[in-house]
């Protein structure tokens, strides 16, 4: 049944959001949504070249009547859904905010797909139906009525519509690594003539798969790109980034959004960088001593890169 669903997908931030006894800040579906009475955290899609801090404030504000700063990052998790009755089956990549209350009061909320905010306690959440991914966040069981497929559907890994505008638009969520090795060597791979960034040294990595978790992508695409087998050690951040006009091996502009996750990867038994994926938009890989990567002039790194790098201080 699952199968014969249209699959979309889309990138979402919400909050976890507790008070000065440790009750956590939850939202309910109301008819309108596709999970009728079940519970999770205030949240929602990223707009199109929105910055995902913005979109946690933005729409808790709008589902709880409360105004929240963000405080980190909390985790960032994947998960697909099927909608039988709408006709869809959908990949959400979710990012988990930790947020602290500047202000307002809750609101309940009428014909909308949330209904009601609510304070509980963590016994009181977890006798809640609750949505799987806000469970987890919350290192609470799992006791979702969600359909899951039983295998990703066909996907493009590129997916692309025409904008408001006129200019195709591309909204894509990645996942990418600052990894070293014992010898504290950061890996880099060299963005392929045709690419936006042609030159550039970048971090491995790369888009996510349908139904595929952002950590597991990472290490796939590390073995791909530059044949390290690495270990995962921490999430370092989020960013966002959008070029207006993109031009890429499509041959047209493209107003581009990216959503990437950053991670540490440690290679503990590094071997000669080899490039798997020929043609593809990576075609070098090469380990760097901290003073190597320290003296590369600023316009030979991809912007990612060069954030992600001072985020992890290896400069």
């Amino acid at each position: 049944m699952t199968t014969m669903l249209e699959p979309l997908r889309r990138i979402a931030a919400y909050a976890v959001c507790t008070d000065s006894v440790d009750r956590v800040l939850l939202v309910r579906a109301s008819e309108r949504s596709g999970t009728p009475g079940t519970w999770s955290l205030p949240g929602g899609a990223v707009d199109h070249g929105e910055d995902p801090h913005h979109t946690v404030v933005r729409e808790t504000a709008a589902e709880t009547g409360l105004s929240v700063a963000v405080a980190s990052l909390h985790d960032v998790l994947a998960d697909m859904r099927a909608l039988p009755e709408r006709g869809i089956t959908i990949h959400t990549d979710r990012l988990v905010y930790r947020v602290s209350v500047r202000g307002g009061s809750l609101t309940d909320r009428v014909d909308r797909p949330t209904d009601l905010a609510r304070w509980f306690t963590r016994e009181e959440a977890a006798r809640l139906p609750l949505r799987s991914f806000t469970a987890r966040a919350l290192g609470l069981p799992a006791s979702s009525a969600d359909i899951v497929p039983d295998e990703p559907p066909e996907f493009p890994s590129f997916y692309a519509v025409p904008g408001p505008d006129g200019l195709h638009r591309a909204q894509r969520f990645a996942a990418y690594a600052v990894v070293t090795d014992p010898e504290g060597r950061v890996l880099l791979t060299r963005v392929s003539d045709g690419y936006p960034g042609a030159g550039c040294w970048h971090l491995p990595g790369g888009g996510t798969d349908y139904g595929e978790q952002p950590g597991a992508a990472l290490i796939r695409e590390l073995v791909e790109e530059t044949g390290q087998t690495g270990r995962l050690v921490g999430l370092l951040g989020v960013a966002s980034h959008r070029d207006a006009a993109s031009l890429g091996p499509e041959g047209y502009p493209i107003d581009w959004h990216g959503v990437r996750a950053f991670y540490r990867v440690v290679v503990d038994q590094p071997a000669p960088p080899t490039v798997g994926d020929v043609g593809g938009s990576t075609c070098e890989a090469r380990w760097f001593a901290r003073e190597e990567l320290g003296a590369l002039p600023t316009d030979r790194l991809t912007e990612v890169t060069a954030e992600a790098v001072q985020a992890a201080q290896l400069t």
